[in-house]
């Protein structure tokens, strides 16, 4: 497994962000490295409310979290369907797993993963021996790591080749941009659309024309964080629109302003 990415994707204006809060990826213990993208940690102490703003990944997240004097608290995050906004301030932590799309059933196999879509309910429901308070409260950011890590091995994930099917069709989604339609996809991979989008909702949690586009816009997200003069149109080409209105659209709806303003915003 590769080390935990480096790029920005998803996350909507990352630089002001990361000026904000201490914002850390960690690799997890080698045998959870199938089933996770990586951990995050994200520590802070504003002297002002801030607003953190990401469009989700089709990913469920377990997320360990402390607010001031707050008592630590757990959740399980499912695939977020709307742009996610938290508000942070004072002093706080956060401890994040974000598991691989088709990695978090093997974990709970007892329920469909299209059961926690839009959802977030108490870690200690879905996942037994959940203790925000081990977890979050280590000074030491390696040793939150190293309870990460004890809580999951000791779940003990459950091997399940459709679960292991599932993670390679979205990771091929996620990298192979001619991949544009679902039903060429299916017969590409010699299934049904309606097998392929059962699996997606068993072990996903949502379908697989949303993974899709919502790779396409993480794509245009990177794009206009990254690039000063992003061609518009040559990149709603590359990610198979039929042309550069529908890219638009499809942007503001999930970001919230025009690519063309979100650069202009973003600009020195």
């Amino acid at each position: 497994m590769a080390a935990p990415r480096r790029d920005t994707r998803g996350i909507v204006d990352a630089a002001e962000l990361f000026s904000r809060v201490a914002f850390r990826r960690f690799e997890p213990a080698e045998p959870l490295r199938p089933y996770l993208e990586h951990y995050w940690l994200i520590d802070w102490d504003l002297p002002e409310p801030y607003a953190s703003h990401v469009v989700p990944h089709p990913s469920v997240n377990v997320v360990f979290q402390q607010y001031g004097d707050q008592a630590p608290w757990g959740e399980v995050a499912g695939i977020g369907l709307e742009l996610f906004t938290q508000k942070l301030q004072g002093r706080g932590r956060v401890c994040g797993i974000q598991f691989r799309p088709g990695g978090f059933r093997p974990f709970a196999p007892g329920r469909p993963v299209a059961d926690w879509t839009g959802r977030r309910v108490p870690a200690a429901d879905v996942l037994p021996g959940a203790d925000p308070v081990s977890i979050v409260t280590p000074g030491d950011a390696h040793e939150r790591v190293a309870a990460l890590d004890a809580f999951l091995l000791g779940l003990g994930p459950h091997p399940d080749p459709q679960a292991d099917l599932a993670m390679t069709l979205v990771d091929r989604i996620r990298t192979d941009r001619t991949i544009r339609r679902v039903a060429d996809f299916a017969r590409t991979e010699g299934v049904s659309v309606r097998v392929l989008q059962r699996l997606f909702a068993a072990y996903v949690g949502v379908g697989p024309k949303w993974v899709v586009l919502r790779y396409r816009i993480h794509e245009a997200l990177e794009r206009a964080e990254t690039e000063r003069a992003v061609d518009w149109a040559g990149l709603a080409a590359e990610l198979g629109y039929a042309d550069q209105a529908h890219l638009v659209r499809d942007f503001t709806a999930t970001v919230g302003v025009p690519p063309t303003a979100y650069v202009q915003h973003r600009a020195p």
